[in-house]
């Protein structure tokens, strides 16, 4: 099959759950002699077409900035890009898969899908539903809630890559058809072969720095575990529009020598080394579609604490005390469960556990279930 993949942010160049997944589900889906094409914003110098590990990568349109100052995603960008997908009226291609999100490119797809009498497939990774659009516009909410549930109905099949988006799918954007999970996944193997890196943390955590991730709830914490243990370390990996915020917290609160921001990681592996010289992932967000970095962290034998709340799908890769732990959003109950983890060697009583659980998700599995579902 030749595959049109249709997402703004094109990986390694934006690095993101979103990204990572479409860049390894194309790089099994060459191996097994499929032709690869990504459609997304130039985020790179030269030939508006490249090809990176066997993928071709279109740059469609001029990259745009994805977030605004106030650290919001940007409406314009996504409207922009919608109306730069309608390009692909150009080109040939079997199968179209266009991500769910930022919606206004479904509406493109959903044309150019209809004039060349092609199914038009869609990957969703997470809801905002009315509660969130009521907090991100206000007043203007229910219009972006309509074109929200407006480009669920866009696609022919809807992916979900979690039940938990599948189920908010449903109840909170009315959709009433059949939807294919196809869970994300991690390099298992891949992750395995990686040595621990010689920096020791007590804690870690990795991923964008937004505000719905919460992660100055976890520098509070680190100030309460301070009192209690006083050489406690936390790396913080990644960057985004919090940093500069967070980054003031924790020297408000004297946290220097125990919090380390380390930006994002260019290669990917650092990442897991570092997981692996760390005893406990701490997810505080409370919006994730999957929450990958959770099955990456127990594929390095270290539990995860994560956050009760409807919008965050990670707590669903959870099992209580098996693989990590799940609390409420506030400073005293993610110090008291890292507390635990760090005083009763946790961390090494539940590697096996959190490893083996982790195995279910090798990218090699989930590649051939969406393959199954391009092929219908």
């Amino acid at each position: 099959m030749k595959i049109a993949l249709v997402y703004d942010a094109i990986y390694p160049y934006i690095k993101g759950g979103g990204e990572k997944r479409f860049h390894e589900i194309s790089k099994r889906l060459v191996k097994k002699g499929h032709q690869v094409h990504l459609y997304g914003m130039k985020f790179w110098e030269g030939a508006n077409v490249i090809k990176q590990d066997k993928i071709y990568l279109h740059g469609i349109c001029k990259a745009k900035k994805l977030y605004t100052k106030e650290g919001k995603r940007s409406i314009l960008q996504a409207i922009y890009f919608g109306f730069c997908s309608l390009k692909l009226i150009k080109e040939d291609f079997d199968v179209i898969d266009c991500c769910g999100f930022p919606y206004f490119s479904l509406f493109s797809c959903k044309l150019i899908s209809l004039i060349k009498r092609k199914k038009l497939h869609s990957t969703w990774h997470e809801v905002w539903g009315s509660k969130y659009w009521r907090e991100y516009l206000g007043r203007l909410s229910v219009f972006g809630y309509l074109v929200e549930k407006l480009s669920v109905l866009m696609p022919n099949i809807v992916i979900s890559v979690s039940q938990s988006t599948a189920r908010r799918i449903k109840d909170e954007l009315g959709f009433k058809k059949k939807i294919r999970v196809v869970t994300n996944g991690i390099d298992f193997n891949g992750i395995k072969k990686i040595n621990a890196a010689q920096e020791k943390f007590d804690v870690i955590y990795a991923g964008r720095l937004m505000d719905f991730k919460h992660i100055d709830t976890l520098i509070k914490a680190m100030h309460q575990i301070k009192k209690k243990i006083p050489t406690a370390k936390c790396l913080i990996i990644g960057d985004g529009p919090e940093k500069k915020k967070l980054i003031e917290l924790a020297q408000k609160l004297n946290l220097e020598k125990n919090i380390k921001f380390s930006g994002f990681l260019e290669n990917h592996n650092d990442v897991y080394a570092m997981m692996k010289s760390s005893k406990v992932f701490v997810l505080p967000s409370t919006r994730e579609g999957f929450g990958m970095v959770v099955i990456e962290a127990n594929a390095c034998g270290i539990p995860v604490i994560t956050i009760r709340h409807k919008q965050n799908a990670a707590a669903d890769l959870v099992e209580e005390e098996r693989n990590g732990f799940i609390c409420q959003l506030n400073e005293e109950e993610i110090e008291k469960k890292i507390i635990m983890i760090l005083k009763n060697n946790y961390n090494q009583k539940m590697k096996k556990a959190c490893i083996d659980l982790a195995k279910k998700y090798e990218w090699d599995k989930i590649v051939n279930k969406i393959e199954e579902v391009y092929l219908k």
